[in-house]
């Protein structure tokens, strides 16, 4: 297993976002990880006092999320964890592996979102995550994810413009899909408003339902409900899953 000092650079080296984290939040500002995690918890734990972030980022849902518990975050990245402390000096956000992280502390709602768990590409790593998942949640605790289960295959490229705090950026996406490892990968082309061009990649691995949900299981998790937002409904490529720790 790469040391997680190593994975966390290599991470940062080929994700434009994670070198500049002020352009990940304004990116990732319409995310609705955070308002879905207070709807399935509200739905299926609503007492819910505690929860754990793995994979937070830059703290920007575990902010929202400490308006309502009391929350901890995790990230891999020690870059994020700076960025966390300095600009929401409010949160615990702690530097681990989610893989091996044990903080000590069951809650009761474990959560990892934005893709995090699709970072994670190698099955035992995956199995080793639902360990930490579990080590970490209260006798009926839930666990919320959010996840691709579809690959996006389409061939055509598509491009966009994203306001950044130094002015508009363009961005032209396409994807590529490897069934035999379930990889997606997304490969952008940045148009930066210095006049610089930039590349990366962000390799995803795909976990299909009936997959995620045997994770799930076998972490002493079960499935409660798999839905792409607030409606209902499951067509992918990226879902919410709700999942309730059980005593075996």
């Amino acid at each position: 297993m790469t040391s997680p000092n190593t994975e966390a650079e290599h991470v940062e080296a080929t994700n434009l976002l994670y070198r500049d984290l002020a352009l990940y939040d304004v990116v990732q500002s319409d995310s609705m990880s955070a308002e879905m995690c207070q709807t399935l918890t509200e739905l299926h734990r609503p007492d819910a006092q505690t929860l754990v972030d793995f994979g937070c980022g830059t703290g920007r849902d575990l902010e929202i999320l400490a308006k309502r518990f009391e929350c901890i975050g995790v990230d891999l990245q020690p870059g994020m964890v700076d960025y966390a402390h300095k600009s929401r000096p409010g949160l615990d956000i702690r530097t681990g592996d989610m893989r091996t992280v044990r903080l000590g502390k069951r809650m009761d709602v474990v959560t990892c979102m934005g893709n995090s768990l699709a970072y994670v590409h190698d099955n035992e790593a995956i199995s080793q995550v639902f360990a930490t998942f579990a080590a970490h949640a209260q006798p009926g605790a839930l666990l919320v994810l959010c996840s691709p289960v579809a690959p996006i295959t389409r061939s055509e490229p598509t491009t966009a413009t994203v306001a950044t705090p130094r002015g508009p950026a363009t961005v032209t996406i396409r994807h590529t899909w490897d069934l035999r490892t379930q990889i997606n990968t997304m490969h952008r082309h940045w148009s930066l408003p210095s006049g610089d061009e930039a590349r990366d990649e962000i390799r995803r691995r795909v976990l299909f339902p009936r997959e995620l949900e045997r994770y799930a299981e076998g972490a002493g998790f079960d499935v409660l409900d798999m839905r792409d937002g607030a409606d209902g409904g499951l067509t992918g490529p990226t879902a919410y899953t709700v999942a309730r720790q059980t005593p075996r």
